[in-house]
């Protein structure tokens, strides 16, 4: 089901991506219909929160495998860079590099580095939980919206969903979070034209 589903969403992709700019000049303008310049706006604010959430996978697998990497080079684990290069791939799977690390950890022991194990253990740990921190804020960089609103949309949408909650999450949150503020406004500004009218009134 996965490879099929994988299958089908390469397909998809394909298709979309020849026919690019025909999609989205569609799309704004059926979000122009319907919402107007708002409409607009939240089209642009969706693929900007999928922008950024792509780059948060990537960069936060990229990051990770780095760190991982440092770590076995440092505790003398061979075949480091084939290593890295695995972990790299687990990540962009949203496995982390723990299934790496954790093996290079009991070899260590196995081989009698007690010292270098523990030391490994220790930043497996760090590597293996710094994609919590480190998802979110690169997901900001791509999409200007509250961290804590794309760290809950990130956690929440990788619970509920799994990976393509990922991308679930946050653009469900930032649709909401940009409806609700115009919405707020709104009434600001409808508050702000009654108040001289009742002053006239007075």
């Amino acid at each position: 089901m996965i490879a099929l589903q994988f299958l089908f969403t390469v397909i998809i992709a394909a298709l979309i991506y020849a026919k690019g700019e025909i999609v989205a000049t569609g799309v704004v303008l059926f979000a122009q219909r319907l919402g107007g310049k708002q409409g607009e706006e939240i089209v642009l604010l969706a693929v900007h929160t999928v922008r950024g959430v792509a780059l948060g996978v990537v960069g936060t697998a990229l990051l990770q495998a780095l760190l991982g990497g440092v770590g076995v080079v440092v505790c003398g684990v061979p075949a480091a860079f084939v290593l890295t290069a695995v972990m790299f791939m687990l990540c962009i799977a949203q496995l982390g590099p723990a299934p790496v690390l954790i093996p290079s950890v009991i070899w260590l022991y196995y081989n009698g580095d007690t010292a270098w194990g523990t030391a490994l253990l220790v930043w497996a740990i760090f590597a293996s939980t710094s994609d919590n921190i480190l998802r979110p804020f690169l997901i900001r960089m791509g999409a200007d919206l509250p961290f804590f609103l794309i760290f809950a949309g990130v956690i929440g949408g990788l619970v509920s969903f799994g990976i393509i909650g990922l991308f679930i999450g946050p653009v469900v949150l930032a649709v909401t979070y940009r409806l609700v503020a115009v919405w707020v406004n709104q009434k600001e500004d409808t508050s702000e034209h009654d108040h001289p009218q009742g002053d006239e009134i007075q």
